[in-house]
């Protein structure tokens, strides 16, 4: 059996859900390409190696993922550039869908500097045309807006921007990340929301109050980002990691990384282990089933730079915690103060 052909047939064994109301069926867990951006932009994971990378993103396929999240602002456009490569050799017909973004316009004469939130309608639709080409696409499957626009760009100037590239077959499918449940109530008053792509993982719970339940009950799919809490919830994290993080890592500035939060973060995923153990797993797939267990939840994206670390989380793709396995993580979460937000659904 050749690569292409196992590659389909093991897709057809990784469970799937329906995202949203769209005629996507998804794996459990998608490729997220954020990292492979690169280190020369102001939120890069330090150097990478694009072929390393490349050869990631086709073992994930090979497994039977079958997407992958992108956005322009990653490494600058380099991102999509080396998922385009990536998917180069796999036939039209048995590629993976590849979502990606938009909202975010970097200074190409400051490579370092924080981009900017811009909504306006002549931006986005400059916008899709250049990851159009970079993805080496006809349709990008999934658009989504980055952030809340900061530009004065109203939201439903934005959104009304991105229903017309559906209606006009650029994109498949148009979402919001990072917006709040009020946002999308606004956006869904002109026109279905078909997806969220909000950060959640056992350490930042907080769209479990408003989000989660608002796209539940409104049947918008959700995709989220950082299930592993970027690297923390792997299993594989401590103290002198941290402390050694490259000044080009943007998690050697971020708060979760150091003091005491990274001292209650820790002690939360070593809970994780006896549950991991139990089931004959990794701690990364514990603490990625675990957002994929609350309702509304279609997928997880989860980053990788290597086949060792697909490897490290696939297994979230097809297994499931138990109501005993759920308890328990609630009452780590409880006893070590880690993050913040609910507990556990309520389902």
């Amino acid at each position: 059996m050749d690569t292409l052909q196992q590659s389909t047939s093991l897709a057809k064994a990784l469970p799937t859900r329906r995202l949203g109301r769209t005629d996507m069926e998804i794996t459990h867990v998608g490729f997220g390409a954020w990292a492979i951006g690169g280190a020369d932009w102001a939120v890069g994971w330090g150097a990478q190696d694009d072929s390393d990378s490349i050869t990631a993103i086709r073992h994930a396929v090979e497994r039977g993922i079958n997407w992958i999240d992108t956005a322009a602002i990653y490494g600058l456009g380099h991102s999509e550039e080396v998922v385009r490569q990536a998917l180069a050799e796999i036939p039209a017909n048995e590629r993976p869908y590849v979502f990606t973004k938009c909202g975010l316009i970097w200074d190409e004469n400051d490579r370092q500097a924080l981009p900017s939130k811009v909504g306006a309608p002549a931006s986005i639709r400059r916008e899709v045309e250049a990851s159009l080409k970079r993805l080496g696409v006809e349709r990008i499957d999934l658009y989504q807006m980055h952030w809340p626009a900061e530009d004065g760009t109203p939201l439903e100037v934005y959104w009304q921007t991105l229903l017309e590239l559906k209606k006009e077959g650029k994109v498949r499918a148009v979402g919001l990340s990072n917006h709040s449940a009020a946002q999308l109530e606004t956006a869904q008053s002109l026109g279905h929301v078909d997806t969220l792509q909000p950060p959640f993982s056992a350490i930042r719970r907080d769209v479990a109050q408003a989000e989660l339940p608002w796209c539940h009950a409104h049947g918008t799919g959700v995709i989220v980002y950082s299930p592993m809490q970027s690297g923390l919830l792997t299993g594989g994290f401590s103290v002198a990691r941290a402390r050694a993080l490259p000044k080009d890592d943007w998690r050697s500035r971020n708060a979760e990384f150091s003091g005491e939060k990274l001292t209650r973060n820790l002690a939360f995923a070593g809970a994780l282990i006896p549950i991991a153990e139990r089931h004959s797993t990794s701690v990364a797939a514990v603490a990625i089933a675990w957002t994929l267990a609350w309702p509304g939840v279609t997928g997880a994206i989860v980053g990788a730079r290597s086949p060792a670390q697909v490897d490290g989380w696939l297994d979230a793709a097809s297994f499931e915690l138990t109501g005993r396995d759920l308890a328990e993580i609630a009452a780590a979460i409880e006893a070590t103060g880690a993050g913040s937000g609910p507990l556990q659904s309520e389902k």
